[in-house]
């Protein structure tokens, strides 16, 4: 999947206050020197990311600044605290990357940000800094949806992986199956109605008095291991409903009344429980995970139903987002995926959770096609409105109609990425 592209203006450009200077556009038919890179840039909640990234593929550089002390302090993500984080952090992590990277702004080929779905005040932040780059530069702008970002990731990483794929995202905030077409071009199959995965093990881990600085999965993950499974029954959710959609809450309820009843006290950090509490603490961790993940298994299993009778071809499942690290779940979908004969895929363990390679990667996909926007005008004002999408539908969503088959309609809010793209690729094949 190498991207070659010819560089235009070598030299640095001059920045002239009202002048109108065209873009560097870059030239996808002549013969360059080698890839030129992409730069990523991820603020969409909690981490600053930034990333430079190939044309072929190649992770040139890349930093990130965790705020992992405000989750400890806080107890989660506070949006007015993230955004300061982000506003404190935010230069030097771009700095990081292109130094790491061994590029100036002059070198780059685009500049990619992610605009939505995420917290509003963190997203600002980002796409600022990007659109301040791409105008001092004149580089193309390329608009990320956060979640697409997670599902092709795996492209940099994997070059097998062509679509179609079925692609389950699982992370804090979302849960979506869905069937990736192409770049841009996605059926959702299913979503969350309430509580994603990611959040219902936060949750159970905060109950749990688990350190959760570097996120409550890992912590509980990790507990889970010396606690025994079958020590509480909880129910498996939504095992009559026969679609693809997600619900945690119920179950976040049976723990919490389950901790509750065996009176476990979350003030009372882990490292300071008795042997007896802290074997308490560990079956409940042990049981919730699993049925976290069996729900995980059954919505799969329909969704292959569902992508099969939309795609017979589908050989191939994504499976990305911050809780794909989890190796419990990569085990048990390992074997889902091999029960209905599918090539499974995960991104490595540190491109799950929010960075700026996966960004930056999804700038080179959409590059790649010509799909971008031209750089602000030179003489934008620093309090420009900035087109921000904190609720962004991916893609058309598939529902199950009275006949038992799979209908796709469209979404009725704001317009989806892929209603957007397909208009996009309309105009250029039309120009």
């Amino acid at each position: 999947m190498a991207l070659s592209l010819a560089n235009p203006c070598q030299r640095r450009l001059t920045f002239v206050p009202n002048a109108q200077i065209p873009a560097r556009r870059p030239s996808f038919l002549a013969a360059a020197a080698g890839p030129l890179p992409v730069l990523g840039i991820e603020t969409s909640c909690d981490d600053t990311g930034a990333a430079v990234v190939s044309g072929d593929g190649k992770i040139l550089g890349e930093a990130l600044r965790s705020q992992a002390e405000l989750l400890r302090q806080y107890g989660g993500v506070m949006p007015l605290a993230a955004r300061l984080n982000h506003e404190q952090a935010i230069d030097e992590v771009v700095a990081q990357a292109l130094e790491n990277a061994k590029v100036k702004e002059s070198d780059l080929a685009a500049v990619a940000v992610t605009i939505g779905p995420g917290l509003s005040l963190c997203l600002d932040v980002g796409v600022r800094k990007a659109r301040s780059i791409s105008r001092c530069w004149r580089l193309p702008f390329v608009g990320v949806h956060h979640m697409e970002a997670h599902a092709l990731v795996a492209r940099l990483t994997n070059a097998d992986i062509q679509f179609p794929f079925l692609v389950l995202l699982v992370s804090g905030g979302h849960n979506l199956l869905l069937i990736a077409k192409d770049v841009g071009d996605y059926v959702e199959l299913g979503t969350t109605l309430d509580d994603a995965v990611g959040e219902a093990y936060d949750k159970t881990a905060r109950l749990l008095g688990l350190d959760i600085c570097k996120g409550g999965g890992p912590a509980l993950e990790e507990l889970a291991l010396e606690g025994d499974a079958d020590a509480f029954k909880f129910t498996v959710p939504m095992r009559s409903h026969k679609d693809c959609n997600f619900s945690y809450a119920g179950l976040k309820t049976q723990v919490k009344l389950t901790i509750e009843s065996l009176n476990i006290n979350g003030a009372v950090p882990l490292a300071s429980a008795s042997s007896s509490d802290r074997q308490s603490r560990a079956n409940v961790a042990a049981s919730f995970q699993v049925v976290a993940v069996r729900h995980l298994e059954d919505r799969c299993r329909r969704a292959l139903e569902w992508a099969r009778e939309l795609e017979p071809c589908m050989k191939r499942m994504v499976i990305a987002g911050g809780v794909a690290s989890n190796k419990y779940l990569r085990s048990r979908l390992g074997a889902v995926a091999k029960e209905h004969q599918l090539d499974l895929f995960f991104p490595p363990p540190r491109l799950c959770t929010d960075n700026g390679v996966m960004v930056a990667w999804t700038g080179v996909e959409y590059l790649r096609l010509g799909l971008y926007d031209p750089p602000p005008p030179v003489d934008e004002p620093e309090d420009y409105w900035v087109d921000l999408r904190p609720r962004w539908k991916l893609g058309e969503i598939c529902r199950e109609t009275s006949s038992g088959r799979p209908v796709k309609k469209n979404t009725e809010d704001f317009p989806s990425l892929t209603s957007q793209i397909s208009q996009k690729k309309s105009a250029l094949n039309a120009s």
